[in-house]
């Protein structure tokens, strides 16, 4: 499947993809990888339908709990989420066609500084002739991402640390 950056720009604004969110709660797979590995089944195997009738998607699971995150698969000719998608006409020409990937979106205010990482998980050959083996490298990425998650510390801004010295010469000249 090839796009050009009109028909992919207009797709998106119209939200003229294949959709789906599903929501699960921490309890439901944090001890078991097997359910995981059912999510990530049914997030592969609805993104290769997807490729199958040449259309884009966004396919999402949102896992609730103490720590949030939002795991998504999107078809893009970019590494660029569809929220952004206005900033794709800076890499690309209009009437040029280009091949579609599939990327692998991970959001969470507990991932990292920015909340967000996308990485591409597959060309579009690769999502339907290996199929079994993205299941089993989606599970692990999502498996990756959640003990992310989880152990993460935000850092300490430099103006507290800045301040925290401030005041520890103060009490020292005291």
């Amino acid at each position: 499947m090839k796009i050009n950056l009109t028909d992919l720009t207009e797709k998106i604004e119209q939200e003229d993809y294949l959709q789906d969110l599903e929501t699960v709660k921490y309890a439901d797979i944090s001890k078991s990888k097997g359910k995981i590995k059912i999510i990530a089944s049914k997030m592969i195997k609805e993104t290769v339908a997807a490729i199958k009738h040449d259309s884009l998607s966004h396919i999402a699971v949102e896992v609730t709990g103490q720590r949030p995150v939002t795991f998504a698969l999107e078809i893009n000719i970019i590494n660029l989420p569809y929220s952004n998608y206005k900033k794709i006409a800076n890499f690309f020409e209009e009437d040029k066609s280009y091949p579609v990937f599939v990327y692998f979106e991970t959001k969470s205010e507990f991932l990292n500084a920015s909340g967000f990482r996308i990485d591409q998980l597959a060309t579009e050959k690769e999502m339907q002739e290996t199929e079994p083996e993205l299941i089993e490298r989606l599970t692990d990425l999502m498996v990756e991402k959640i003990k992310q998650v989880r152990e993460y510390e935000k850092p300490t801004t430099a103006v507290k640390k800045s301040k925290s010295k401030a005041e520890n010469k103060a009490k020292k000249i005291d």
